[in-house]
Order: structure tokens, then C-alpha cells, then sequence
């Protein structure tokens, strides 16, 4: 047998075991009446696509699913040691790898294929599915493909596949979604979270809600309708209710910031004078090179990226050049460019070499990035600066102060979050000795104490560092503190949790945004009942919450909603 045929029957002999098995015909309800619906009024055609993507790789796949998807098949393909499949009356049995030939309709061979037979309801779309494997390289699959649709398949839409498995049951819409999380995954911890997802976490949660939602409003329509008929409804037991659903949403929104960062990201822009370590600290936290690092002052000259995943979320960093005035163009244009990075970062790093100090550049790039007042202090630093909150001292990264809000922008965009951060740290330990000869009680080694009172040793005006939402000190040479800048970007993002591994499903925007109308409709309820309004007023506002958890389980749904989500998956998904 060829190596090509060998190698995939070893790989996916296991189907043969899985047609046997009957959990896919559980693995979801038999669909709700939102899919039942759309499905009366669904493409009934089969359709086909390749579903391995435009990359070059040692085999491509065709996936055609449908009513037609084994009739298409058995004109298609040639099983090995016989004659044409329709003409020898070959049927597929489900779950079974076959090895033979596509062919065309004068039954010339295209490719050495493997076909994979998935017949309904035990497959992806709970639709007959047919897989035909073929040599990569795009042009045997694209033969294969067109031979298919001259067949009678028509070409998928993108998203066909994971539409009708919403449509038939196999999935409910926050499952489907998460395919296309899953898909787009650009960490680890990303794609584990839309696996949560898919395996119907938040599917289950909502539906539960839901459930809830329909059993109050199924007893307040009775009551409407036969109140004398029933016993005196219990508000305080009601109220709890609608109470605990609350609460349950309040849970299930929480996750919209974790998920946001898993899938967008962050930017992250260090800035700060030439040579206080940007470029070093950039290296260390990437375990690259790349940036250059030299002793000459003004060594970046323009904006360099390294990409990072903390906690699995997955961040660009922008290594800025020295921001300073100079006479030489480039510079300035690079100087220019680094302003604009961090105007537009998610969190701006402000870099301060704790060896030498705070000095006026400090407090002059400080005050051009946060468009805060100017700053001089004990190099010549005004104490009245800024708002003149002396704002908290945490110990390590905790937080020392507001973040963005916490103080006016001179510019139109409010300015990032950010950290301070004391670099060279292993060779500050004269910085903590000069502190030492001005009074300070505290005995410094070379991270010893808060990371405030190390920025009070540097010079830092404790108005500055109230501006930051945390101190931290780093060694970008001896790796020092790197572990607590992670952690304190993680804070400062909004999702401390991740750092320490705890990630599960999380919702969407358009998930986020139906769950937060439902939110405000149980609001309503509650203000209804306190307020005494009639309980027809009760049951609008239920009703409401309960369309907006069936928005995001796909069990009240309209066909733009449906046509918005799937259009973004690829074709083939």
C-alpha cells in the first residue's frame, strides 16, 4: 500500500471505533425552536469546500455535506480494486477510511485520495458528510473540488458548515462561536477557553438562566389569567429569584474582560530617556534580541516590536526611542513616532533608570506623554505637582494611586493606564545608601522595601508616582522583578486571574452585549415589584430578559444575527 495511504489509516483508524458510538447523537438537544425555524426555511443543497486553508501542506481536504453528499461521492471517487463506485453499487458505511482514486466523468484519474464517510446524525453538521482526502499543493484539491461541483455540490458559504450545525441541533450559537474563537486563537490560553466554550460552558449557563427566566413567566401568565384560581403568590420568594438571576449574570459578565484580552490582546508601549533600558527590558521579557542594545544614548531610532504572551493573553511590545531633543532628523522623526505609540497603547510603561534617578528629562517626558503639570522635586521638584494626592504605597506591584481618570488629560484622548517602572534595580544599592543619609528608617538591599519607597529613593515625587497605577523594579540584566511586571500588566488589564492560570470560557461582545440588556431587564423587574406596578408590567421586563438569554443561545435569534456571525468565519468553517 502506498506510504500516503499508510500513514493516514494509522492516523484515523479510530473513526471506525467512533461510528459505533452513539454520544454524538447526544452531544446536544435535538435543536431549539429558534434553529427549527431557520432550518424550515435553510439551503437545503449540499455544498463543498476545502476546508484545509490556502497554506501548502502534504495533504489538503474536501468536505462536502448534504442530502446529495454520497451520491456526489460515489460519482467522484473510484475505491480501490474495483470498478466505478456508483457502478459497482458502493455504499459508504459510516465512519469508515476508504482508499482509491477521484476521478472525472470520463474516469480519468485526479489524485490518490482517502475518503472519510460520516453519515447523519453522527457528524459535524448532523448531515451526511463526506471528507476526501488529497496530495497537497492546491492544484489536486482544486481538480477534486470543481470535480464535486460539477457533481451537483454548490460552493460553501463561509461559516456553511458550523450554520447547519447550529441550524440541525448539533450545536447551540455560543458553541458555534466558539469554533470560530477556536480558529482565531492566538495563545494557548485562548484556545483553550473557546474549548470551554465549545464544550457548552456557557451554553449551559445561559440555558439554565433561560429556564429560569421562562418558569417565572410561565407562573406570572397564569396568574394573569387564573390568579383566583391559585394560592397568593410569594413576592419575597419571587423577588429572591429574580435576585439570584441577577447575580448569575453579574458572574457570567465578568468573563467579557478576560475574553476580550484573549482574543484582542494588548499594546504595550515602554517609554522613558535614552539608555535607562527600554531596549533591554524588551529582550528580557521576549527571551530575543530584538533590539539592539549599546551604551550610546539614542541607539532605537524608531519603534521596535516583539511579541509576548502573559497569562496567555498575547501582547505587542513597542520598544520607543529615547524620548529627548535632538538635533538630528531621524532622531526626532523616531521621537516623534514614539509619542504617537504611546498615545495609542493599552498600557504605557514608563521607564526610569533607578541608578541615576528621576532627573528634569523624566519629569519633562512625563509630563509630554500623561499631559500632566510640570515636575520638580527634590532634583528641583515642586511637591505641589499634579493634584497633589500623596496617594498610596502598596508593597510590590500593588497599586500606588489612580490609573487613567484619575487625574485630566491636556489631550483629546484620555491617556493610558500605566506603570512606573524602576529599571537596574541590581544597581541602585547607592541610590537606597543616599536615602539612608537623608533619614530614611528602612534598610534597603538592592529590592528591599516597597517598590514606593524605592521610587521615593530614586527621586521620584510621591505626586508622580500617585499618577501610576503600580510600581515595579526590574533588572533587565539579572531578569529581577520580571515576573512582578507581568503580574502588574495582568492587573492593570483587568484580568488578574489569567496570571496564575485561570482560564475558562469567557463571553463576546455581541454575547456581552444581549446578556447586559438582559441584566437591565431584570433590573426593571425588581423596580416594578418595589414599586407595586402591576404585574403585567412584571412579565414585559421577564419577557425581555428571557429574548435576550435566547439571543445569546441561538433559541431567539434572527437571520441578520445569524448572517452577521457566521460571515466571519472562513470558508470551509
Amino acid at each position: 500500500m502506498p506510504l500516503f495511504c499508510a500513514e493516514y489509516l494509522a492516523g484515523l483508524v479510530g473513526l471506525q471505533q467512533l461510528g459505533a458510538d452513539d454520544g454524538w447523537e447526544d452531544a446536544t438537544a435535538a435543536g431549539t425552536a429558534g434553529a427549527a425555524d431557520a432550518a424550515a426555511v435553510a439551503d437545503t443543497d449540499t455544498i463543498a469546500a476545502i476546508v484545509t486553508g490556502a497554506a501548502a501542506g502534504a495533504v489538503s481536504i474536501i468536505r462536502l455535506s448534504g442530502a446529495d453528499a454520497v451520491p456526489i461521492a460515489q460519482q467522484v471517487f473510484q475505491p480501490a480494486g474495483g470498478g466505478r463506485a456508483a457502478g459497482n453499487g458502493w455504499e459508504p458505511e459510516s465512519h469508515r477510511v476508504y482508499y482509491g482514486r477521484a476521478v472525472d466523468a470520463a474516469g480519468a484519474t485526479l489524485d490518490e485520495v482517502l475518503l472519510l464517510a460520516m453519515l447523519e446524525p453522527r457528524s459535524y453538521t448532523a448531515e451526511d458528510v463526506i471528507e476526501v482526502h488529497t496530495h497537497g499543493g492546491g492544484v489536486s484539491a482544486q481538480r477534486v473540488l470543481q470535480r464535486c461541483l460539477e457533481a451537483g455540490a454548490r460552493l460553501a458559504r463561509p461559516g456553511e458548515f458550523t450554520l447547519r450545525a447550529f441550524l440541525n441541533g448539533r450545536l447551540d450559537l455560543s458553541q458555534a462561536e466558539s469554533v470560530a474563537q477556536l480558529i482565531d486563537a492566538r495563545t494557548v490560553a485562548a484556545a483553550d477557553s473557546a474549548l470551554a466554550g465549545l464544550g457548552g460552558g456557557l451554553g449551559r449557563e445561559v440555558q439554565e438562566m433561560r429556564r429560569e427566566c421562562v418558569d417565572l413567566l410561565v407562573e406570572m401568565d397564569a396568574r394573569l389569567d387564573f390568579d383566583e384560581d391559585l394560592p397568593p403568590l410569594d413576592v419575597p420568594a419571587l423577588v429572591q429569584r429574580v435576585a439570584r438571576l441577577g447575580q448569575r449574570l453579574e458572574r457570567t459578565l465578568q468573563t467579557a474582560r478576560q475574553g476580550q484580552l484573549l482574543r484582542a490582546g494588548l499594546q504595550v508601549a515602554l517609554v522613558g530617556r535614552p539608555n535607562v533600558g527600554k531596549s533591554s527590558l524588551l529582550n528580557a521579557l521576549s527571551g530575543t534580541e530584538r533590539a539592539i542594545v549599546t551604551d550610546i544614548a539614542g541607539t532605537t531610532r524608531d519603534i521596535v516590536e516583539a511579541g509576548i504572551v502573559i497569562g496567555g493573553v498575547p501582547i505587542t511590545l513597542l520598544d520607543t526611542a529615547g524620548l529627548r531633543d535632538s538635533g538630528d532628523l531621524v532622531e526626532q522623526i523616531g521621537v516623534e513616532r514614539s509619542l504617537a505609540a504611546a498615545r495609542q497603547a493599552d498600557i504605557v510603561l514608563m521607564v526610569v533608570d533607578g541608578e541615576t534617578g528621576w532627573t528634569d528629562g523624566d519629569a519633562e517626558i512625563f509630563q509630554t506623554v500623561f499631559g500632566a503639570g510640570p515636575a520638580r522635586g527634590e532634583r528641583g521638584l515642586d511637591s505641589d505637582w499634579g493634584s497633589g494626592d500623596e496617594g498610596g504605597g502598596g508593597e510590590g506591584a500593588s497599586s500606588s494611586g489612580g490609573s487613567e481618570g484619575s487625574n485630566g488629560s491636556s489631550g483629546s484622548r484620555g491617556r493610558a493606564p500605566a506603570l512606573l517602572v524602576l529599571n537596574k534595580c541590581d544597581l541602585s544599592v547607592h541610590r537606597a545608601q543616599q536615602a539612608q543619609q537623608h533619614g530614611s528608617s528602612a534598610q534597603h538591599e538592592s529590592r528591599a522595601g516597597s517598590c514606593d519607597e524605592a521610587a521615593a529613593a530614586a527621586g521620584v515625587p510621591a505626586a508622580a508616582v500617585a499618577q501610576f497605577a503600580a510600581a515595579v523594579q526590574t533588572s533587565a540584566a539579572t531578569k529581577e522583578g520580571l515576573e512582578d511586571l507581568r503580574s502588574a500588566v495582568l492587573q492593570l488589564a483587568g484580568a488578574p486571574q489569567l496570571a496564575s492560570g485561570g482560564v475558562g470560557w469567557a463571553v463576546n461582545e455581541r454575547q456581552a452585549e444581549a446578556l447586559i440588556r438582559a441584566q437591565e431587564a431584570l433590573q426593571r423587574v425588581q423596580a416594578s415589584i418595589a414599586d407595586e406596578l402591576p404585574l403585567d408590567f412584571w412579565t414585559i421586563d421577564l419577557r425581555a430578559a428571557t429574548l435576550a438569554l435566547g439571543e445569546v443561545s441561538g433559541d431567539d435569534v434572527t437571520e441578520e444575527v445569524l448572517d452577521s456571525i457566521f460571515s466571519r468565519f472562513c470558508i470551509g468553517k
